[in-house]
């Protein structure tokens, strides 16, 4: 009876083991802390002021819709796929790092992809406060909107690899009415920072000359290519690429147009900013992928 009762216990001991062992495996796939694609967000290290000169075809703005908090856009279709993103229609833009600069024209070939630097660019904190007539514009894209309605996505320009940068049409109201998601891909190891930024009126107190200079939002996307499934996988980034996120000081001018102060995420093509783009400081990341959706 003692030999018998010995095994029994034995085998009671055994299969606990396996269960935890099991538990121990499973668990960092289902952990809610892992993040998709190496999507994350971090603040700016300065406050940009802004810059002079911009692209006529950014004259036009909407009323702006601001919020002191977060974007309140949801998707129009709750139900996701295997890859993190949400099911439905969208509109798919790849944005793809290259060794060299591209030479060929690419002037309204509406491509869903453009091309910039594999390893170029600036930092957002490089950029604010500079006079945007005279900022580099390579691995820069120019948002521009489209005031029809309903507005369309359309790559105007695809080569960011020059000196004029790229140009891409998004709706007026997409901040509005769309959500983004984003994934990393291609050879892991590559990073990149995208930022949205903008250019702020500044006039000289002296000579009354008005120059543009770039404002940047604090919140900057950051991307790391890593191995694994379950960082290929899309992640809302909403927030972003399309709002400008700043710290607005009482008594300034921007607080003044805006009606708000603190921090505020300004919408895409607001008519308290212009010249509206993403700042794109590429190492070595091959491939974004983002997907814009309707939200409800």
């Amino acid at each position: 009876m003692l030999r018998i009762l010995s095994g029994l216990a034995a085998l009671v001991m055994a299969s606990t083991t396996v269960f935890v062992a099991s538990s121990y495996v499973v668990s960092p796939a289902t952990s809610s802390t892992a993040t998709a694609a190496s999507v994350t967000t971090q603040a700016a290290t300065t406050q940009a002021k802004t810059t002079d000169a911009q692209r006529t075809t950014a004259e036009i703005k909407p009323t702006a819709v601001l919020s002191t908090t977060t974007p309140t856009t949801t998707t129009a279709s709750v139900a996701t796929t295997g890859n993190g993103a949400p099911s439905g229609s969208h509109y798919n833009l790849n944005i793809i790092g290259v060794p060299k600069d591209k030479t060929a024209a690419m002037d309204d070939n509406n491509g869903h992809r453009i091309f910039v630097q594999l390893f170029g660019g600036q930092s957002a904190a490089d950029i604010s406060g500079k006079d945007f007539a005279t900022l580099s514009k390579v691995n820069k894209i120019m948002l521009v909107p489209d005031t029809a309605v309903p507005g369309t996505f359309n790559v105007l320009d695809a080569n960011a690899t020059d000196s004029n940068g790229a140009l891409f049409q998004l709706p007026l109201d997409v901040s509005a009415k769309w959500t983004v998601y984003a994934r990393a891909l291609g050879k892991p190891g590559g990073s990149a920072d995208m930022t949205t930024c903008a250019t702020q009126n500044v006039v000289d107190p002296v000579t009354g000359a008005i120059t543009q200079e770039v404002i940047c939002s604090v919140a900057t996307l950051s991307l790391v290519r890593k191995t694994g499934a379950i960082n290929t996988k899309f992640q809302n980034v909403t927030s972003e690429l399309l709002f400008v996120t700043l710290n607005v000081v009482a008594g300034s001018t921007l607080a003044t147009c805006l009606g708000a102060t603190g921090t505020v995420q300004i919408p895409l093509f607001s008519p308290c900013l212009q010249n509206d783009f993403w700042n794109y400081d590429n190492n070595g990341l091959k491939l974004l992928q983002l997907r814009f959706y309707p939200a409800s």
